[in-house]
């Protein structure tokens, strides 16, 4: 893709892609099924995306994914978090 596609990215979301790359390649081999795996993936995409996540709220989706099998990505973990904020 065009670096100036991501800048632009990186522009409108104030959200550096090279660390959703480095997210992202950490992913896939990762075991969803392990509980600190999941709740560092939770903390590392709160950071990147300058959003805090409460224990509650951690403690939530942790379980969601590992109880409940739901895939782990950005967009369940950004559902959660919408959901608990009113949006």
């Amino acid at each position: 893709m065009d670096n100036q596609f991501f800048k632009n990215i990186e522009k409108k979301t104030g959200v550096n892609m090279k660390d959703v790359f480095e997210l992202a390649n950490s992913l896939q081999n990762a075991d969803f099924r392990d509980e600190k795996t999941v709740r560092h993936v939770i903390r590392r995409v709160s950071q990147i995306a300058n959003k805090p996540v409460s224990k509650e709220m951690e403690d939530k989706i942790v379980r969601t994914i590992i109880k409940d099998g739901k895939k782990l990505d950005f967009n369940t973990i950004s559902q959660m978090m919408n959901k608990k904020s009113g949006k």
